[in-house]
């Protein structure tokens, strides 16, 4: 039985490489010290378990959910350490298309996946300094939200799943929040120029509306594929106070959450009560 103002989770910082083998490694040394500490849930960043050069080299490795031997190391961890394990996603063959998906997972203390969600947004963008990013070339989009639940039913923690450009649409994270996730997750690997203009502060942002705790691993620093990625994971409050920060090296962050405070903070500012519908300029109704 948890006790809801006090559930100890934690962020693993990590630089990910194009061996799982040696991400995996990586990952079970960063969540047995988080256990150690007393984490009772362990959040790994987006695209933890490998990243590859290019889209072809990235072909070369899919394999199936069902087949991976990845995630099926990955569920041993979180069985042999008794904890709830968020592997922020892995790229894995589409079941219906010729594409990969960016899919996370949470994996329970039996080591069953308990959720699974797939990237909905795609990081399709060019930066001003050159820097590309077509995602939906090679990736199958999601189409659903999905909230799951951390313990039992009398005293569980819902928790709600999102990755990384998903942070750019708000209204995503209300419909979590009006799902009644008190937990959403963003893990990221966002870009060093774009995450030192806007990850604290959309993160910041997310958590002031919809009244939940935002706990966001992150990848950091130089990446074999030659991607530079931020850092600096972070759990933020549901009064938008940043309560646990990673730096700019490897490492794990931990965060004590008092899970009460999403009902004070819900009650405080009513905001998702508040909701209307609007009208465009020209006079027709907006669409979800």
């Amino acid at each position: 039985m948890l006790n809801r103002s006090d559930v100890k989770m934690a962020c693993v910082q990590m630089t990910t490489a194009r061996d799982p083998a040696e991400n995996l490694a990586v990952i079970a040394a960063r969540v047995k010290s988080a256990v150690a500490q007393g984490a009772q849930l362990v959040a790994l960043p987006e695209t933890c378990t490998y990243m590859e050069k290019s889209r072809t080299a990235m072909q070369t490795r899919l394999e199936r959910q069902a087949d991976s031997q990845v995630l099926a190391a990955l569920q041993d961890l979180a069985r042999s350490e008794a904890i709830y394990l968020l592997v922020g996603s892995m790229i894995l063959a589409d079941e219906k298309t010729d594409k990969a998906v960016n899919r996370c997972f949470l994996i329970g203390p039996d080591g069953a996946v308990e959720a699974q969600y797939d990237k909905i947004h795609m990081f399709d963008v060019e930066l001003e300094d050159g820097e590309r990013h077509n995602e939906s070339a090679t990736y199958q989009a999601g189409d659903r939200l999905v909230v799951s639940q951390m313990g039992d039913a009398a005293t569980g923690v819902k928790l709600g799943l999102s990755i990384c450009y998903d942070l750019r649409f708000p209204n995503l994270y209300r419909r979590l929040s009006e799902a009644e996730a008190e937990v959403i997750f963003v893990p990221s690997a966002f870009t060093k120029q774009t995450g030192e203009a806007h990850w604290h502060a959309l993160l910041r942002a997310r958590a002031i509306e919809t009244g939940a705790f935002i706990v966001a691993p992150a990848q950091i620093g130089s990446h074999e594929n030659g991607r530079e990625t931020y850092g600096h994971s972070l759990i933020v409050n549901p009064w938008g106070r940043v309560i646990a920060e990673a730096g700019d090296d490897d490492g794990v962050i931990m965060g004590s959450l008092d899970l009460t405070m999403v009902a004070r903070a819900r009650r405080q500012i009513p905001s998702l009560q508040h909701g209307t519908d609007y009208t465009k300029p020209d006079g027709k109704p907006t669409q979800d």
